[in-house]
């Protein structure tokens, strides 16, 4: 299969016009419709674009904290009139980044990230100024290694689904739900950078995207997304996925996380768990791809991870008299329900995941 990569843009980047740091994300909000884009030297639009999924999925909105505390430190720089001044509205301004989305692990660790690099710029005696640019080299170096970490996932999945279709004599049929691609990271994907990898290798028959209600990621992206690519790709409705099991036309699940815990447990937006038992009943392999810094050592397991809780009128546009609304972003797929975690570094079992963190 010849794939057109060069189709998909770049979901985050960083610029400058003139001396002027610039933050510069695709607005997800109009996709498939149309292909915007946000430029912003505004720390709290970046924050307000992570807020309402202008840019969204775990990597992205790690990176997107981290530029967002770039940006106000280029602010902060030429309003501080003393560096201790500069740091302390600094951390205030991270924690507040910090906030924006409560699930995804990477938010917090590119916000993480970032103030490290900070408080290393000023405790070796660098300007305010030049701890700024320190944080515009950061945010290039994770968009950098974003990449490169999803194309390494790419690699490791793909080598599962190669023993897969060697296994079937065939090329495989995928089930996927939300979007963890491209769109979801700087460039490639988690789970579709291991669509990617393994469909350059001739191992993807088609692939099956459910829509993912409420916000209709996969409808409105994941769809669009491999159509650019190129990739054979059948939208279904969400609760679809077990006659398309039962069909024999799924030979394997592969999804994205927002955060795992240090037990296996990961939580991926909500459906994921009723996608993972169907894939448990009818015996299809599950895996989830993510990075490493995806994972939380200090969420012991998924009861321990916060579920966003997002407004009612993503569900019932029209509040209707005496009916309430839940709306969590998130779900928890047990350990147990999933096959592998497929990072960087190579794929695990679930239940290793937390040592191998460590290492």
């Amino acid at each position: 299969m010849t794939l057109h990569l060069d189709n998909l843009p770049r979901t985050i980047y960083v610029e400058r016009e003139g001396n002027k740091p610039l933050v510069v994300m695709i607005d997800q909000r109009a996709l498939p419709g149309e292909l915007l884009w946000l430029r912003t030297d505004d720390w709290r639009a970046v924050v307000d674009a992570v807020k309402t999924l202008a840019v969204r999925g775990a990597p992205a909105i790690g990176i997107a904290g981290a530029a967002a505390v770039m940006l106000a430190a280029f602010s902060l720089a030429e309003e501080c009139s003393s560096a201790a001044l500069f740091a302390a509205r600094l951390r205030k301004v991270a924690a507040s980044v910090a906030e924006a989305r409560p699930t995804a692990v990477n938010l917090v660790w590119g916000v993480r990230r970032a103030t490290q690099t900070a408080a290393r710029a000023l405790g070796a005696g660098r300007s305010t100024h030049e701890c700024a640019e320190a944080l515009y080299g950061l945010t290039e170096a994770l968009i950098a290694e974003d990449e490169a970490a999803n194309r390494a996932i790419g690699a490791h999945g793909a080598a599962l689904l190669r023993a897969r279709a060697a296994a079937a004599g065939r090329p495989l049929g995928l089930l996927t739900h939300c979007n963890a691609g491209s769109l979801a990271t700087a460039f490639y994907g988690t789970a579709l950078g291991v669509v990617y990898a393994a469909a350059e290798e001739g191992l993807v028959a088609r692939v099956y995207a459910d829509e993912t209600r409420p916000v209709g990621q996969g409808a409105r992206l994941t769809v669009w997304e491999l159509a650019q690519a190129g990739v054979p790709t059948t939208l279904i409705c969400d609760n679809m996925a077990a006659t398309m099991m039962a069909a024999g036309l799924i030979d394997a699940v592969v999804v994205g996380a927002d955060r795992i815990a240090a037990n296996g447990d990961a939580a991926n937006k909500i459906g994921t768990l009723g996608v993972a038992v169907l894939a448990r009943h009818f015996g299809i392999p599950f895996y989830v791809a993510a990075p490493v810094s995806t994972v939380d050592l200090d969420t012991p397991d998924g009861t321990a991870i916060p579920i966003e809780e997002r407004d009612a009128s993503e569900v019932l546009p029209a509040p209707l008299s005496g009916v309430s609304v839940r709306n969590p972003a998130f779900d928890v797929t047990p350990a147990e329900l999933i096959t592998a975690v497929v990072t960087e570094r190579g794929a695990v079992s679930p239940a290793d995941i937390g040592s191998f963190a460590k290492e």
